[in-house]
């Protein structure tokens, strides 16, 4: 992409980083090559620790060894319900290495939901992050008989616990150390059993349309699919990435833990969700991939910023990253950047545009990677525009993450980019769905085989449920989700996800939900941004007394139609939303109406509001 970024070292490798066959002979392998380098960050207290790969494989071996010292035999299931912590991943290698299934539960699913899932995937070992996710276990382990053991990752207020099925990983490592000692080769040869063909990980689908499927993912698809990463996205040793997202999301287990285990980068746990932009600031990634509502966030907070800068501030700004627009501009349309633009890109980047990507914390970045969601192309333009090139990829938990990706020598926004090499990508010619082929495609949901035939065809189609165009260079772009497509009472279809995108690119919205199927006009549920929209009514004097008060009061929603007028005016009169209704609860993902990731649940959302949206259509 000649004119604005380097692109040499964005080029992706094609070569093979690290032998193995399974993910434990690879983290094994990893260990032997860069066993006293660090692999490991995390801050705790304020402070930052590092664990090298020796450290790492320590402490693997240990919880291995204490594993199979409890009987844990191969093939056996063990569950991590935990935050994005450096334990959660010693304990997912520590399962494989015991030649054991790993499965993540996210740390915000309620008690039911831990249970449904133990119970689904047969777990035999629970790994706890602390005593409140230990209180969920505790709560359901009589609903479990196959449930032997709980492990304590963090005992902080736990020390006087006294219950034979509940051991801290402490405890569990000092086991592991004895056993292995008497037995020295356990652990060496549970990995040298463990086949490309076994089973190795589940992760289970959000469950938005019902109880959650465990998606199986073999070793060899695993390894596979990182080694395709290689050939998608850039990265070594030199890189540091932040981990943040959930490790149970497919995202950062494959993205994340797995691609940096294969190609050796460093990965950066944040303290805790709160502290991701500062910790951001501190760790400054080279690669740093997140979903959109992360990006939209740091577009809001640098919006917020410039509100309460000086008039010279606001300036110098909207001078520079208009000049950042005009390169960004004429890169995206393949057009040459003269010399004298590009020198007022260098003022530019001096004057302001280094100052907001540091205030981002993204001043070291490479390239920034987006998926898990559609963005609008606006918000990637704007990061391009600030000099940093932002690559779209999609995929979802069954394609083992990236299908597709957008190439950093041609990027366009809005399109997720070609197919990766390592799998083919087409659409249904009668449904204009995607369908995806290739080892990296799971084996189906576990103990759901009619769930399985429904998705996957007899020749190894995966049917992903998006629906989308491709254009004459084979990029893709997604319109929506099947069952997403609004057919409004005129006959007219429409896809929600382009005015939602449009619509939460607004530093005031969250997240949107638009309403119309078989009606006469589009209405939308929104979801306000509650730092920015108190932040708004403090500066301008609106009285509130809680979230409820504020949704409601006048100036909010004249804030929040000002944002649906501008979002309207871009689209056809039968596609502009005519009313809105604003959430008046604070979401948390521990609400039903979100996914973990924070998205709202459309069909569990219309259902729950379906007063407060008749009311709309009166």
């Amino acid at each position: 992409m000649s004119g604005l970024w380097d692109t040499s070292s964005i080029q992706p490798r094609h070569d093979i980083v690290m032998a193995g066959d399974t993910i434990p002979a690879m983290f094994w392998n990893a260990v032997e090559q860069r066993g006293p380098n660090v692999w490991m960050r995390q801050k705790h207290l304020g402070l930052w620790r590092s664990w090298t790969w020796n450290q790492t494989a320590d402490a693997v071996r240990e919880i291995a060894g204490g594993l199979i010292s409890l009987g844990f035999e191969k093939g056996d299931t063990a569950s991590i319900l935990a935050n994005t912590v450096v334990e959660w991943v010693w304990a997912d290698l520590g399962v494989l290495s015991a030649g054991g299934v790993s499965n993540g539960i996210y740390s915000t699913d309620a008690p039911s939901q831990v249970q449904y899932l133990c119970e689904d995937s047969r777990t035999r070992v629970l790994f706890v992050e602390d005593d409140e996710q230990l209180d969920k276990a505790l709560e359901v382990r009589g609903q479990l008989p196959g449930l032997r053991k709980i492990v304590v990752l963090d005992m902080e207020g736990l020390r006087g616990l006294d219950d034979p099925g509940v051991i801290s990983l402490e405890a569990l490592r000092v086991l592991g150390r004895a056993y292995n000692a008497a037995h020295p080769q356990a652990v060496l040869q549970r990995v040298a059993a463990c086949q490309p063909q076994d089973l190795a990980i589940l992760v289970y689908t959000s469950g938005t349309t019902g109880k959650p499927k465990g998606a199986m993912h073999l070793h060899q698809g695993l390894v596979y699919t990182v080694r395709g990463f290689n050939t998608l996205i850039a990265q070594t040793e030199l890189d540091e990435r932040m981990c943040f997202l959930p490790l149970c999301h497919i995202a950062e287990r494959m993205g994340g833990e797995y691609f940096a285990l294969y190609t050796g980068a460093k990965l950066n746990f944040v303290e805790n969700p709160e502290t991701i932009p500062e910790n951001v600031r501190e760790i400054a990634p080279t690669v740093f991939t997140a979903v959109p509502r992360v990006w939209e966030k740091f577009y809001s907070g640098v919006m917020i910023a410039l509100k309460e800068a000086g008039w010279v501030q606001q300036a110098v700004y909207a001078w520079g990253i208009g000049v950042g627009t005009a390169i960004a501009d004429r890169v995206l349309a393949g057009d040459p950047v003269g010399g004298w633009l590009k020198f007022k890109f260098k003022v530019a980047q001096v004057l302001a545009l280094n100052n907001v990507r540091k205030l981002i914390g993204i001043h070291r970045a490479r390239y920034l990677v987006t998926g898990a969601a559609p963005i609008s192309p606006d918000l990637v333009r704007w990061y391009l525009a600030l000099g940093v090139p932002m690559l779209e990829v999609w995929g979802m938990t069954e394609t083992g993450g990236a299908a597709t990706g957008v190439p950093a020598h041609k990027i366009k926004p809005g399109s997720i980019g070609p197919a990766a090499g390592f799998n083919e990508v087409k659409l249904d010619p009668a449904t204009g769905e995607f369908l995806v082929r290739g080892q990296n495609v799971f084996a189906g949901y576990l103990n759901q085989p009619e769930k399985t035939a429904e998705t996957l065809t007899t020749d190894g189609w995966l049917h992903t449920g998006d629906v989308g165009v491709v254009d004459a260079d084979g990029y893709f772009r997604i319109t929506d989700r099947m069952k997403d497509i609004i057919i409004t009472a005129g006959g007219k279809n429409i896809t929600p996800s382009e005015l939602e995108n449009d619509l939460k690119f607004s530093p005031y919205i969250t997240d949107a939900v638009v309403i119309g199927d078989r009606r006469a006009y589009l209405t939308v549920i929104v979801m306000i941004d509650q730092e920015n929209v108190e932040k708004f009514a403090q500066d301008a004097d609106v009285p509130f007394s809680n979230y409820t008060s504020l949704t409601r009061a006048p100036e909010v929603q004249a804030l929040i139609q000002a944002e649906l007028d501008r979002v309207n005016q871009k689209f056809a009169r039968v596609e502009q939303i005519k009313k809105f209704f604003l959430l008046e609860n604070q979401l948390t993902a521990e609400d039903e109406e979100l996914t973990p990731t924070m998205k709202l649940k459309r069909k569990l959302v219309e259902k729950k509001y379906e007063a407060q949206i008749e009311a709309m259509y009166h």
